[in-house]
């Protein structure tokens, strides 16, 4: 996804939000702040966007998102009920509808014998997440890059189905 895409993805997700009052928070390993500050670039995203945990230390992911300890030390932060619990914590932490999240490697060396590239991107609601596991390619820029546009056009995906049911999200991809 360019710019241009990823603009339009992040525009049409703040105004879906904004439609039904749906609210949004981020925790964020490797991105770093990218995805929240993705979204704030959109002028009324003050109405959606509550803020972001930025948990790129691995302790961090427990203390700030609520991430199990016991869950970090078997699997290490990159695994998927990790990502899931670092969305809820994001949703709980910033009082939003919705907690968004990733944790991956971006390189250049594998971690914890996870490959570079390995990414999990999780959207909380409800009580509930869904998990994505990605496997991208590229440097360390561009696998962050490749993070942010699959969270935003998963959560651009999940806010036009909550809104306006599956075909909408059919409506959305054409």
């Amino acid at each position: 996804m360019n710019e241009t895409e990823l603009f339009a993805r992040s525009q049409h997700l703040i105004t879906t939000c904004k439609q039904v009052g749906l609210s949004i928070a981020g925790a964020e390993s490797l991105t770093g702040g990218r995805f929240v500050a993705t979204l704030v670039d959109i002028p009324g995203a003050s109405a959606v966007v509550r803020g972001g945990l930025i948990t790129y230390a691995t302790d961090l992911k427990s203390r700030l998102a609520g991430v199990d300890a016991k869950q970090l030390e078997e699997t290490g932060p990159v695994d998927e009920v990790v990502a899931a619990q670092m969305a809820a914590g994001a949703a709980r932490e910033c009082v939003a509808d919705i907690g968004v999240a990733c944790t991956g490697v971006a390189g250049p060396e594998p971690q914890d014998d996870k490959p570079v590239g390995l990414v999990y991107t999780a959207i909380a609601f409800a009580g509930k997440a869904q998990v994505s596991e990605h496997h991208f390619f590229g440097d360390r820029d561009a696998i962050r890059s490749q993070t942010v546009a699959a969270m935003v056009a998963d959560l651009d995906d999940f806010a036009t189905q909550m809104a306006f049911g599956p075909e909408a999200d059919d409506a959305n991809q054409s």
